[in-house]
């Protein structure tokens, strides 16, 4: 029996010293500053990668586009795909515009659908507005009359580094008003996606001409003057029924498609409104989120430390700990930090404080009726989980549907509430749990004002 307590407590002792090296190498992670001036004096120089946390436009400033799209000229049909590949296009845009993790979303139902850009760090609002507000163009480029020379010229660029790339391809005229719409099929045997392209009348003359004059050669497709495709005739093609073939996958073959009736539909965009956030006041609103998330969490510490005493010193310190693996998550997976998300943040520090509560109270009580330490410590976990999971639960599948249904505002705080939460669930039942068992079986055990 000793030997069984000796192995449990060996086993505590082993889970806390993984939880405080994970929360140290997480903090590192999070804040590399601090540790990294240490690590150059380390032989071999081994740094702790710097990656900043991503901020949103209301903190770090830019400019929030609200559009008005144009559906007039789309079937009802394919209003939903219409709008898809007309984000993607805008998003290609922003992206060759050279901002990092813009937000292009839609927004709407049926007719009335919007188009909602927002791009942080952008200071010059007039280029970007000129720069998304052009209908996508979509080109079938021919190859030119010296394109195998052109392609010898280009390898010897990229092999020697010397020298300008040329461009192999030259316009023909046809372009996404001659093509209807394109859709994803199937080979018949094979069954490999395959797209299919429609043209209009006048397409259809072009595109017989431009594949009479290439078999063999590669037929190029552009939208926005980025390249999109270069299949190779294999014949000519008349009837303006056309197929792109190749080794693509089901989701390859769908983007492909929305890209090409973006530009075959070209669906206008009209700008209803602008906001433009300096970046001073960017600053100004995470400095005072920043604070009040600080004054927050030290009056839960403070809070938890009167009321409960070591137990809430030990859940402060697990809090602590909550804080910087929610941190070290959130950085790894890229979220961009808003007002919005930082408030379900500090909301979710209520959620972890909460949990805790109901753990201390049911553990007081078993003391109480003269239970061990132990064996209060197992009970009152065990008696405040189904309050714990239902809360926590019902809390998730709120923010799941505010996720759902809500804007990029809205989903951001749902996205934050909820990681938090099962992050705060980690903290208060693996974390805090493992802390006080690790005073099992030592003297402060029996010193009662300590726990109740």
């Amino acid at each position: 029996m000793i030997e069984w307590e000796a192995m449990k407590r060996w086993k505590t002792v082993a889970v806390v010293a993984l939880i405080v090296l994970a929360a140290l190498l997480a903090g590192f992670f999070d804040f590399p500053d601090y540790i990294n001036p240490w690590l150059q004096k380390v032989p071999g120089g081994v740094q702790v990668p710097t990656i900043p946390f991503r901020l949103g436009l209301d903190l770090q400033g830019g400019v929030h586009l609200v559009y008005q799209a144009d559906l007039s000229k789309v079937d009802p049909l394919e209003y939903d795909a219409a709008m898809q590949g007309l984000r993607d296009v805008i998003e290609r845009r922003v992206n060759f515009f050279g901002v990092s993790e813009p937000l292009v979303q839609t927004e709407g139902r049926g007719d009335e659908r919007r188009l909602i850009v927002e791009i942080a760090g952008v200071i010059n609002s007039q280029e970007a507005i000129d720069l998304i507000g052009r209908a996508p163009l979509l080109e079938f480029r021919e190859p030119k009359d010296n394109y195998e020379e052109i392609l010898a010229s280009n390898d010897k660029v990229f092999e020697t580094g010397e020298g300008e790339l040329q461009e192999p391809f030259q316009e023909t005229g046809l372009n996404g008003s001659l093509l209807q719409r394109a859709d994803v099929g199937f080979e018949q045997f094979a069954q490999e996606p395959v797209i299919n392209l429609t043209f209009n009348s006048e397409g259809a003359r072009l595109f017989e001409e431009i594949t009479g004059r290439h078999i063999g050669r590669p037929v190029a497709i552009f939208l926005d003057n980025q390249l999109l495709s270069e299949p190779i005739v294999q014949s000519q093609i008349a009837g303006g029924q056309a197929q792109i073939t190749g080794s693509y996958t089901v989701e390859e073959a769908q983007q492909l498609v929305r890209d090409l009736n973006a530009g075959a539909v070209p669906v206008s965009i009209e700008l209803l409104s602008q906001q433009q956030v300096g970046p001073t006041l960017g600053s100004v609103s995470l400095q005072q989120s920043l604070r009040a998330g600080m004054a927050g969490l030290l009056l839960v510490i403070v809070f938890m430390t009167f009321m409960y005493r070591l137990p809430g010193v030990l859940a402060s310190i697990a809090l602590v700990f909550y804080g910087i693996f929610l941190l070290f998550i959130f950085k790894v997976l890229g979220f961009t930090f808003t007002l919005a998300g930082i408030a379900g943040l500090i909301l979710s520090i209520g959620m972890a404080v909460d949990a805790n509560i109901l753990i201390f109270s049911r553990m007081r009580e078993e003391l109480q009726e003269g239970k061990s330490f132990a064996q209060s410590v197992e009970e009152g976990f065990k008696r405040a989980w189904p309050a714990i999971r239902d809360g926590n639960i019902t809390t998730l599948l709120i923010a799941l549907i505010l996720f759902w249904f809500g804007t990029s505002f809205v989903q951001g705080f749902a996205l934050a509430l909820s990681i938090g939460i099962l992050v705060s669930m980690f903290s208060a039942v693996v974390v805090t749990k493992s802390f006080l068992r690790l005073f099992a079986g030592t003297p402060l055990e029996k010193v009662r004002r300590l726990w109740s």
